[in-house]
């Protein structure tokens, strides 16, 4: 299917979410590929991992670059050759990219029961404020698409998510909270939004320090 949805948070920031619903030879079609990714793709052993890599390349078409605009820093983090902050994610059947003028992250998370079983591994200070009475599932999936945002945005690699991040006090109809990073010289607070597609979980971050 074409472009899923689109996502203006604000005027400096789009958001780009493929469903991929398409077949590996469907989503080849009209996209090229530097050396680098067809090398990676081909390395790929799941063509679910292969259909989400080139729909990402879809949504580079839909926000107007090209795999060539893309490149990767040592720590594996995007980065755009026209200066622009770009951050990447795909989940089964979904993908998104998200391309700013200031720091950005995103993450989609399927919501599963799964996470209940490995929150012991990413939730610390926010232990505090997870309501009972709320969709327990779609919280801890936030709390980890949030943090698994801010990891994306932090350039130096080596944060945990249980000690090294920290997300506000939300509740799931808010569709927002703040978050921040707690490492030395890293003194930013980031605002943090997120929403419900189709079973699937969508959180991206903001730097707060550019308003409009």
């Amino acid at each position: 299917m074409p472009l899923y949805k689109t996502i203006k948070p604000n005027n400096f920031t789009s958001i780009y979410v493929w469903k991929i619903e398409e077949s590996f030879n469907e989503l080849s079609k009209n996209i090229s590929l530097t050396n680098r990714s067809e090398e990676r793709l081909l390395s790929m052993r799941s063509e679910l991992h292969q259909r989400g890599f080139l729909s990402v390349r879809h949504l580079l078409k839909a926000a107007g670059y090209t795999d060539f605009d893309l490149f990767y820093n040592g720590n594996g983090k995007p980065h755009l050759t026209d200066g622009k902050h770009i951050s990447i994610t795909h989940s089964f059947t979904f993908s998104a990219l998200i391309v700013s003028d200031v720091e950005v992250g995103i993450d989609i998370e399927m919501n599963r029961e799964k996470i209940k079983i490995i929150q012991h591994k990413f939730v610390n200070f926010e232990r505090g404020f997870i309501h009972k009475d709320d969709d327990y599932i779609q919280q801890l999936t936030v709390i980890w698409g949030a943090k698994e945002s801010l990891y994306k945005i932090y350039p130096h690699g080596g944060l945990t998510f249980k000690n090294d991040i920290d997300i506000n006090s939300f509740q799931i109809s808010d569709k927002k909270t703040t978050g921040y990073i707690k490492v030395e010289g890293w003194d930013k607070n980031y605002d943090i939004y997120f929403e419900q597609l189709e079973g699937f979980t969508l959180v991206y971050a903001l730097d707060t320090a550019k308003k409009w």
